[in-house]
C-alpha cells in the first residue's frame, strides 16, 4: 500500500452539466420552440450570434452575460460555451464551415509590423497565440470551454446544433501562405486549409468540419401573428403613447 497516495473521494465539480453534444432531452424542443416563436412574430428570420446567444442559455438553463473575448458567452457551473451562428443553404447536409472568431491584432498585442507577404509562418503563429492566449484565460476559471454552434437555413425551417470543444491549436502543426493580403493556414498532416486571417482587418476564421454528432431541427412555419393581436394581449391603448411637437 503507497501510503503517500492517499484514496480521495470522487466529487462531481469537474464533470460537466452534460457531455459534449448530449444536450438535454427536452433541448430541441427548447430550440424549436424559441424559432418558431421568431417565425410567428417578425419578419425576419435571421438569428445573429447575440441572438443565438440568449437562445442557447434559455434553452439548458444557463446564465447569459455577453463577453468581449466571445468564448463565455453563456455559463453554468464550471462549463463555459461561445456561441457561432451560420447560414446554409441546407443545413442538415454541410459538411465543412467557418466560423468567424473574432480580431486578432497582431499590431496592438504584439506591438508588430504586419508585413502581407513576408514571413508567413511567423504572422501565423502570433495568430495562433492570439487564440490560445484566449482559451487559456478562459480555462483559468472554467474546466470546459465549448463552442455551440448553429447551422441554419434561411427560413429558419431547417437547423443543426452541435458543441465543440475550445482547445489550442499547436503553431507546429501548421504552416501558413499568403494570398494577396489574406494569410491562409493549412494543416501540416493532410495540407487541408483550417485557418484565414485578414491583415487588415485582423479578423480570423476556423474552418471546421460538422461532426456526425449533431443535432438536426426542423420546424413547421406557423402564420405570422398580426400586430393588433399582439397589441392587444398586452393591452394596448393610445395613452401608451406621449407625442411632442416641437417648434421652431
Amino acid at each position: 500500500m503507497d501510503k503517500n497516495a492517499p484514496k480521495l473521494r470522487s466529487v462531481n465539480k469537474s464533470k460537466p452539466p452534460f457531455e459534449l453534444n448530449q444536450f438535454p432531452n427536452d433541448f430541441p424542443y427548447s430550440i424549436g420552440e424559441q424559432i418558431i416563436y421568431i417565425l410567428a412574430t417578425r419578419a425576419q428570420t435571421d438569428i445573429e450570434g447575440k441572438e443565438w446567444e440568449e437562445i442557447f442559455a434559455n434553452a439548458i438553463g444557463a446564465e447569459w452575460r455577453p463577453s468581449v473575448i466571445g468564448l463565455d458567452d453563456i455559463t453554468m457551473g464550471n462549463t463555459a460555451w461561445g456561441a457561432k451562428s451560420i447560414l446554409n443553404r441546407k443545413p442538415s447536409t454541410a459538411s465543412n464551415i467557418r466560423l468567424i472568431s473574432g480580431r486578432n491584432d497582431l499590431i496592438n498585442s504584439f506591438d508588430y509590423n504586419v508585413q502581407p507577404g513576408q514571413l508567413p509562418d511567423e504572422h501565423g503563429e502570433l495568430v495562433l497565440n492570439i487564440y490560445n492566449a484566449r482559451v487559456e484565460d478562459i480555462k483559468k476559471d472554467y474546466k470546459h470551454v465549448r463552442t455551440v454552434v448553429l447551422i441554419r437555413s434561411k427560413s429558419l425551417l431547417e437547423c443543426v446544433v452541435y458543441e465543440t470543444q475550445a482547445i489550442r491549436y499547436e503553431p507546429e502543426l501548421y504552416y501558413w501562405k499568403w494570398n494577396g493580403k489574406n494569410l491562409y493556414g493549412y494543416k501540416k498532416s493532410d495540407d487541408s486549409q483550417k485557418f484565414t486571417w485578414q491583415s487588415g482587418g485582423q479578423q480570423f476564421t476556423i474552418f471546421e468540419q460538422v461532426p456526425e454528432e449533431k443535432i438536426i431541427i426542423n420546424v413547421r412555419k406557423p402564420e405570422k401573428v398580426p400586430t393588433y393581436f399582439v397589441l392587444n394581449k398586452v393591452g394596448f391603448d393610445k395613452s401608451w403613447i406621449t407625442i411632442t411637437k416641437s417648434h421652431e
